[in-house]
């Protein structure tokens, strides 16, 4: 479930509260109980960095590695099973 930061702006309270994202926005204040309290907008708390798929994958942009076929038949070939069969 995503972390969402909530603000009071009538008395400046504020809280980050775990919600699904269908659940409706909160309004009424936890701490004055005025019906202030607003979500903020506010950047993501993590980074995908390092050597994994993310780095290895989609780092160049939208091109996509060429496809490799093999020249050996797979053990389904002649059941139409296969791509090659097809």
């Amino acid at each position: 479930m995503p972390i969402y930061a909530y603000q009071c702006t009538a008395c400046g309270f504020a809280q980050d509260e775990m919600q699904k994202v269908s659940d409706a926005p909160l309004t009424v204040c936890p701490s004055c109980g005025q019906a202030a309290y607003a979500k903020q907008v506010t950047a993501a708390g993590f980074a995908l960095k390092g050597t994994g798929w993310y780095a290895t994958d989609f780092k160049g942009g939208g091109s996509k590695p060429a496809e490799t076929k093999s020249e050996a038949p797979s053990p389904a070939c002649g059941t139409g099973a296969c791509p090659a069969c097809n």
